[in-house]
């Protein structure tokens, strides 16, 4: 455990080592502070690390009686300030290796851009806290990879920021499938929104005062500061379609539905697909340079196919079932089998027949973990010693196949995945893909 370090001392050790709602149909009186109180002693003490656009989250922790916020952290200082101040929190750092410095708090919840998830939590791990991460996992396979010490090593809890597996009427949907009403499933389809091109690399600018552009930029490329790489009053745009910080919403709103999916596999041992052939479009132009739009056709060893493609292309597709009725959905999984559909988004859940629907209430023997809304659930898998449901090890997975179809549109190549050696396979240059360099001085 690295307690009391400084930031000089964390700088030696390595590292720097660094959407959408979710939630359970009932959340029990007991866990919400007006409901009664826990002794401040016996609170999980919390950090919260990044004060942007998903920062909201944050201010739950005071809404649980068995947790507490006491510190915010941001490179932007009117946004840790005013976050501060909304939750009457007492500490607001610039940087993130101060809240971990503290002996007194127990756990973070990391809110950056992507760049940053995998190296703050490692660093986080290595300072001895329990961690929930948002969503998607890493820049590149290599980090997903690396991110494993974090259980493997330290043994700290670990939640994903894929909030959909605390939302009932999901896992119900998937419970369906698993106790066999649709029969043997052949075909998973899975969409999300997809990305965006343009974005202006000019005029540059000077950093905003009370910005520490330094330090946000951290071991990406450091590049010239402009309104659409990283506006701090603005949307986040580059931080989302910028390849330097990101692979767009292939992983970033992918990392949901294909969660779902991965529920699923886990449950039923498949691992993750071991080929994987996907077209797609990069940018030629503008600083925005993410894939816009893909589609992806994998492969598990058993023969059960993945059809992963951004909602535009999902909508137009004829291929698959019920169709004119999951359009409604921008983002979903559907799991096709020998007799019938079943298809599960936040936006709902549906099936082939209403008879097959109705089988959520009572679907079987074979049942998820049931989970509790998601500040909740992590503050509860802290204090109990456990690891929440959604684990590091299904982020890694799900992870893995976003970034595959990433490579298989920048390399143009059908890959193929082993697992035993947890290596890319095909294409040497999409072997060199699954690591990203990072700036100096930081390091995994």
């Amino acid at each position: 455990m690295m307690r009391g370090i400084s930031r000089k001392g964390f700088l030696k050790t390595g590292v720097f080592a660094g959407g959408a709602i979710g939630f359970p149909a009932v959340v029990p009186s007991a866990v919400l502070g007006k409901n009664g109180s826990v002794a401040p002693s016996n609170r999980i003490a919390v950090g919260l690390i990044g004060c942007g656009r998903r920062s909201g989250v944050g201010g739950e922790y005071n809404m649980v009686r068995q947790s507490k916020l006491l510190a915010v952290c941001d490179p932007v200082k009117w946004r840790r300030e005013a976050r501060a101040a909304e939750w009457n929190v007492p500490d607001a750092y610039n940087d993130f290796r101060d809240v971990l410095a503290r002996d007194d708090i127990d756990a973070v919840h990391i809110v950056t851009p992507d760049h940053w998830h995998v190296p703050i939590a490692l660093m986080a791990a290595r300072a001895g806290k329990d961690m929930y991460v948002e969503k998607p996992l890493s820049l590149c396979i290599g980090q997903s990879l690396a991110a494993r010490e974090i259980t493997e090593k330290h043994g700290r809890v670990f939640q994903y920021g894929t909030q959909q597996r605390s939302m009932r009427h999901l896992r119900m949907g998937i419970e369906i499938v698993l106790n066999g009403h649709i029969g043997n499933v052949k075909e998973v389809y899975v969409w999300c929104p997809g990305g965006a091109k343009g974005g202006l690399a000019t005029p540059e600018l000077p950093v905003p005062e009370g910005f520490d552009y330094e330090l946000w930029t951290g071991p990406a490329p450091m590049k010239p500061f402009c309104e659409d790489r990283c506006s701090p009053h603005g949307p986040p745009k580059a931080t989302y379609f910028c390849y330097d910080y990101s692979i767009g919403m292939l992983g970033g709103w992918g990392a949901h539905p294909v969660d779902q999916l991965q529920w699923w596999a886990d449950a039923e041992n498949k691992g993750i697909p071991v080929e994987y052939k996907t077209t797609g479009f990069l940018p030629g132009k503008g600083l925005f340079d993410t894939v816009v739009t893909w589609n992806m056709e994998a492969v598990y060893a058993d023969g059960t196919k993945l059809h992963f493609m951004d909602s535009k292309t999902a909508h137009a597709s004829q291929e698959i079932p019920g169709i004119e009725k999951l359009k409604q959905f921008g983002n979903c999984t559907v799991f096709a089998g020998e007799e019938g559909w079943v298809a599960v988004s936040r936006e709902g859940m549906l099936a082939s027949t209403e008879a097959l629907r109705r089988k959520a209430k009572d679907p079987g023997s074979r049942k998820l973990q049931e989970s509790s809304w998601h500040p909740v659930a992590f503050v509860d898998a802290i204090r109990n010693g456990t690891q929440p449901v959604s684990t590091l090890e299904s982020a890694i997975c799900s992870d893995i196949i976003c970034h595959m179809g990433d490579l298989c549109v920048r390399t143009g190549k059908t890959l193929g995945w082993d697992d035993r050696k947890k290596m890319v396979t095909g294409s040497a240059e999409a072997v060199k893909m699954m690591h990203r360099p990072l700036r100096d001085p930081w390091t995994l």
